[in-house]
């Protein structure tokens, strides 16, 4: 690819010419343009591999040339000979970037004279990719503009970078009906120009991983209609062994009207499931994959890759189910003199070799296949006219077998049913198999020419003409042939005999009331003879060869639907250990691995012969398959995303929810264990895939349902009033980076988890371009960090001057509804006697504005500090810039590239995008990645051991409750929501309260019955009566001392020299401010010790934070005080609330 601005080799020459564009040009203009005062150079980014060349002479107007100074040998000029033509050639495979301006009176282009105007522009734009061939066919016109001297093409949108519409910018990569093409970038087209050339904030795109990749090569693929992919293959399937040697049993059963009916219910379900299969094939393009891709693509991978896996094992041993059936049909022709050894072994031999031929007819090809899938359909349809041309040919010798031709009083007497041994479900749940197979063709998808027009027409069409030929087969048969023959042509009625007999057989003089009494006797008719259809027909011979031709049709589709479907299971990796199977040969991609692991399961299953028991399972398996299809239309009709736009509307939701009922309810009609073995697998299949929770987003209709549900109850939920029953922590936590401050995160995350909003704010500072799209990215990649290590909160970054206003900017907007944060948690300040006071001002000043915004504030301090992004060994803070500049000033494979950026940016994959993998990881959670020639210090160990330790299950210990001011309940709350968990269930709450040393007793009585009416179990009360006690002198001395550096005092200098320190530097401490809060400073120090004598041993701390009114107690002395406070402690929870009640004991 051709980079002049960022090719070493030329980036010493074309720097001087970085600006020439700033800068009038020297000397006479020419009066028009030339080929060598191109204004700018152009780049032509490869969009996918493999561009064709084109040698014809139009190729000259589409080729831009760089300027000589900032040619680089090195990289072979791509871009230029892929030309897709002017006016009919094929699509371009790039697309043009302005990567440097260039002065007009430079050294000249190679260009040819014979293009003229060739990459000339005016001076902010560029030849969009479209601009190269025109859509319509046409000349384009060109227009010279002599106030620019540029060229540039009247056709709309040509003259510019920004692109008209086109179906190839919203192709997926890898789309096998044309190249994907990428539109520019809104910060192309928006932002301004670095010195590079590029729009600031971006780079060059590299090209799209899969697109090059996976860029399907549609030469010599085969692709099949609708007729011959879907129709066919449907019909096939759907008629199968029952159509010949069942359908009349079923009527002699049920009779004409309840076959019907029964055919009548199949294909109502069948339909209703054609028309949800309809609207999700065209909702979008369709790929390989089947039923498992519709279902998967609406449902998610969840739903997809449980039915995808036992479908596609269905078609793997309904492949053995049918070939038995063949073989059956062979062995009983050969029954009567050829048997080769025994019935059981003929039928696995024949079995056996019957499914070598298919595998070899499957492994031949698609076309190969299809070619015998037409064959067998024209010798099923002349087996199917071959019986109704017989049905019109009433022979005398098969009147004894109980044939005589269409009558009337035939038709009647078999109207009604007759059921022996069985009932109506039985009949029809051996009926109901026949009318599968509906998605035959929509398992092969990835091979049709036009999924979205050949599924709906095929499948639906299929239905009709099955339902029409089974509707005809029930009723034919019903008409002209009695229930009960004898076969003997000897049982025939005498005349005086006549009056006493009612069946319909003796108006035709025969009499078979035999038969009732004694069933072994009649061998004919319909309910005794599965073979009448093959005794009615015109040529007995070609039934036959129509069962042949209906089992084997229906186990070739079997065979080559099971690959199809496994090989897009196995592409998804929903399952990574089935990986192998994934691999595709040739041009058409065939699943040759998933072919012979089929012949392998359908092979075992014919050696077994028994399929009695596994029959009712597979049809279980296919109806699963159905009733999820209808209840994703289903699903994503009421998830209402706009994404749902099927072009199909011939549905409707709730038809399609009855569908999906109605299956269900004919799996446990068909074989109620059988059902219920099937769900079994589908949910363990659904929990496993849940679990291992698959790297994939197809933008299913499931995530579409969770945030319609989402969007309507945080609506639902702005229009109820708040209930002190129903407060709720929601902290809005300024962690910086989430995994910066791991012990703040791990501890808030222990009480908010299940029961609060928690929303790690982080304000970035510092930047003199903010580059929000870095920061979009960043709120991507953190977010999915969050959901890495289980911790269930937001991550919301905002770009601020300082951290006042950012802190400003997210206690207003941070939050949705009343999913908005109600306390602010901050880490305490270790360091703030170390750096700018500025900082120090600014830190009291959020604690200030959490309450004038109405939040409870609450600080977290541990005495080895919370910080360890240092440990980690990356400047979370370095700008894109800085990154941009290591990138572009050494080349991406140096060792030098190496060292710089990946050693300091370890978030950065290869291909860009940010790393899921957690710096903190579950059970072994460090922020540091230890390397052994690097050993941490001792301090640096301690802050790291500190900061895990609340990611362990703490022992039996306490949490102390220093309670001395009524806030509301939040100090009393948070460690109540604490030992509820499951890390903290061993410790036990102790409380401390102020009080006078003579109302002691009465005062522990008093916190008693109010914590027993808030339902707060305790272990121990403490009333502290010494809490105004004065402190002992060293540790005033020591305070003093601490606060001599910020000190103001006004008595030692002019009163307007103070004033003016005290402007320039808020946060000093007057003489006045310390001497009229001397009781309040002496108090935290005098807390400070009873701390250490009551809690020293305590797992954590939680206490009210001491106030400081706004605007007379400067930062220095607040943050003294909480310094004091809190030192020298275990970890110590700061806690006031907003002084409204968070708890109640009203019910």
């Amino acid at each position: 690819m051709s980079a002049p601005s960022s090719t070493p080799s030329a980036s010493a020459e074309s720097a001087a010419t970085d600006y020439d564009f700033l800068t009038p040009d020297a000397g006479p203009k020419p009066p028009g343009p030339t080929p060598s005062q191109s204004r700018f150079q152009v780049d032509i980014v490869a969009e996918a591999a493999g561009a064709t060349e084109d040698k014809s002479p139009s190729s000259d107007a589409s080729t831009t040339v760089p300027s000589s100074d900032a040619a680089t040998p090195a990289a072979p000029p791509q871009g230029p000979d892929a030309n897709p033509g002017v006016g009919g050639g094929e699509e371009a495979k790039g697309r043009f970037r302005v990567v440097n301006f260039a002065d007009p009176s430079e050294a000249e282009s190679p260009a040819s004279p014979e293009a003229p105007g060739e990459g000339l522009q005016n001076g902010d734009t560029v030849m969009s990719e479209s601009s190269l061939h025109s859509s319509t066919g046409g000349q384009h016109h060109y227009h010279y503009d002599t106030h620019t001297h540029t060229y540039y093409m009247r056709t709309f949108g040509h003259n510019t970078i920004d692109a008209v519409p086109n179906i190839d910018f919203y192709r997926q990569t890898a789309a096998p009906l044309g190249d994907k093409l990428i539109r520019p970038t809104l910060s192309e087209l928006h932002d301004e120009l670095d010195k590079d050339g590029f729009a600031n904030g971006d780079e060059l795109t590299t090209p799209e991983e899969a697109a090059a990749k996976e860029a399907a090569d549609s030469k010599g693929v085969v692709k099949f209609g609708w007729v011959k992919g879907v129709l066919v293959r449907c019909m096939l399937n759907i008629w199968g062994v029952m159509l010949f040697i069942r359908m009349s049993w079923i009527v002699g059963q049920a009779g004409i009207a309840l076959a019907c009916l029964i055919v009548g219910m199949a294909t109502v379900v069948t339909t209703i499931t054609g028309l949800s299969t309809s609207a999700i094939a065209t909702n979008g393009f369709v790929r390989g994959g089947g039923a498992y891709y519709l279902i998967s693509r609406s449902l998610g991978p969840e739903f997809g890759g449980s039915i995808g896996l036992i479908f596609a094992f269905a078609n793997a041993v309904a492949v053995a189910m049918y070939v038995v059936g063949f073989a059956e049909t062979v062995v009983g022709l050969l029954a009567v003199n050829a048997l080769m050894t025994d019935e059981l072994n003929d039928i696995r031999i024949i079995g056996t070799i019957t499914v070598i031929l298919l595998l070899g007819i499957s492994l031949a090809g698609m076309e190969w296949e299809a070619k015998a899938q037409i064959f067998l359909l024209i010798v099923l349809i002349a087996a199917i006219i071959n019986y109704f041309i017989g049905t019109f040919i009433p022979l005398k010798s098969k009147e004894s077998m109980g044939y005589f031709g269409y009558d009337g009083t035939i038709m009647w007497e078999n109207m009604g049913p007759d059921f022996r041994d069985e009932t109506f479900f039985s009949v029809f749940a051996i009926f109901f198999p026949a009318a599968t197979g509906i998605l035959a063709g929509a398992n092969i998808s990835g091979d049709l020419a036009d999924p979205q027009l050949a599924i709906p027409r095929g499948t639906l069409l299929a239905i009709l003409i099955t339902g029409i030929v089974y509707l005809g087969v029930a009723v034919s048969t019903g008409s002209c042939i009695v229930r009960d023959a004898s076969g003997n042509v000897n049982d025939t009625v005498s005349s005086q005999f006549m009056m006493n007999c009612t069946d319909a057989a003796c108006k035709f003089g025969y009499d078979f009331s035999t038969c009732r009494s004694d069933k072994d006797s009649c061998q004919y008719g319909l309910q005794n003879d599965f073979n009448v259809m093959s005794m009615v027909s015109g040529f007995g011979p070609i039934i036959t060869a129509g069962i042949f031709s209906a089992t084997l049709s229906s186990a070739l589709a079997s065979l080559v639907s099971a690959p199809k479907v496994f090989q897009a299971l196995c592409k998804d990796n929903i399952y990574p250990g089935l990986g192998m199977f994934a691999k595709g040969y040739g041009k058409n991609n065939e699943p040759l691995r998933g072919y012979i692991l089929t012949f392998g399961i359908a092979l075992a299953f014919i050696l077994i012969a028994q399929l009695n028991v596994i029959a009712p399972i597979i049809s279980n398996f296919f109806l699963a398959s159905y009733a999820l299809i209808n209840f994703s239309v289903f699903h994503a009709s009421l998830a209402n995303s706009p994404g749902w736009r099927p072009s199909f509307k011939y549905y409707n939701m709730w038809v399609s929810l009855a569908g999906a009922i109605l299956c269900c309810v004919v799996m446990f009609v068909i074989n109620w264990w059988a059902a219920l073995m099937t769900n079994v697998i589908v949910l363990g299949l659904f929990i496993y895939v849940s679990y291992k929770k698959p790297d994939v987003n197809w933008g299913s209709s499931t995530q579409a349902l969770t945030y319609h549900q989402a969007l309507t109850h945080t609506l639902h939920l702005s229009g109820v009033e708040d209930h002190i029953k129903n407060f709720r922590p929601q902290c809005l936590v300024m962690t910086g980076y989430p995994n910066s401050r791991p012990a703040l995160l791990d501890l808030v995350h222990s009480f908010t988890k299940n029961v609060g909003l928690m929303i790690c704010g982080h304000i970035r500072t510092g930047y003199r371009r903010p580059n929000f799209k870095e920061l979009a990215t960043d709120q991507a990649r953190y977010q999915r960090w969050l959901l890495k290590n289980e911790t269930k909160a937001f991550y919301s970054p905002v770009f601020a001057e300082d951290m006042r206003q950012g802190a400003q900017y997210l206690l207003q907007a941070a939050g949705l509804g009343r999913l908005k944060p109600n306390t602010l948690v901050l880490g305490f300040k270790n360091d703030w006697r170390d750096g700018d006071m500025m900082n120090v001002e600014t830190y009291i000043s959020m604690i200030h504005e959490s309450f004038d915004f109405q939040f409870g504030a609450v600080i977290l301090r541990l005495k080895e500090g919370l910080d360890v992004s240092h440990i980690q060994g990356q400047d979370r803070e370095m700008s894109f810039v800085s990154r941009r500049h290591i990138k572009s000033t050494f080349h991406p494979n140096s060792l030098l590239f190496s060292l710089l950026f990946v050693s300091r940016f370890p978030d950065d994959d290869e291909d860009g995008k940010a790393t899921t993998q957690p710096l903190l990881k579950k059970g072994r959670r460090s922020p540091f990645i230890k390397s052994p020639t690097v050993p941490l210090n001792v301090s640096d160990q301690r802050l790291l051991e500190a900061s895990q330790q609340f990611q362990k299950k703490q022992g039996k210990g306490t949490v102390d409750v220093w309670w001395l001011f009524d806030d509301g309940g939040l100090t009393l709350l948070i460690p109540y929501l604490l030992t509820n968990k499951k890390r903290w269930k061993d410790c036990k709450i102790r409380v401390f309260i102020g009080g006078k040393i003579n109302r002691i007793d009465h005062d522990r009585r008093a916190m008693a019955t109010l914590l027993s009416k808030f339902r707060i179990d305790f272990s121990d009360i403490t009333v502290l009566g010494d809490i105004n006690t004065k402190p002992k002198k060293e540790h005033v001395s020591a305070f003093e001392e601490m606060i001599e550096p910020y000190r103001l005092k006004e008595d030692d200098m002019e009163q307007e020299a103070a004033e003016k320190l005290k402007d320039s530097e808020p946060w000093r401490i007057t003489d006045n401010e310390l001497e009229l809060y001397r009781a309040k400073t002496n108090r935290q120090i005098r807390l400070n010790e009873l701390l250490k004598e009551h809690s020293s041993t305590a797992n954590l701390i939680v206490m009210s934070l001491p106030l400081a009114r706004k605007g007379a107690v400067s930062s220095a002395m607040y943050m003294a005080w909480l310094e004091v406070l809190s030192k020298d402690l275990p970890p110590i929870l700061l806690v006031r609330g907003n002084h409204q009640s968070v708890l109640t004991f009203y019910s």
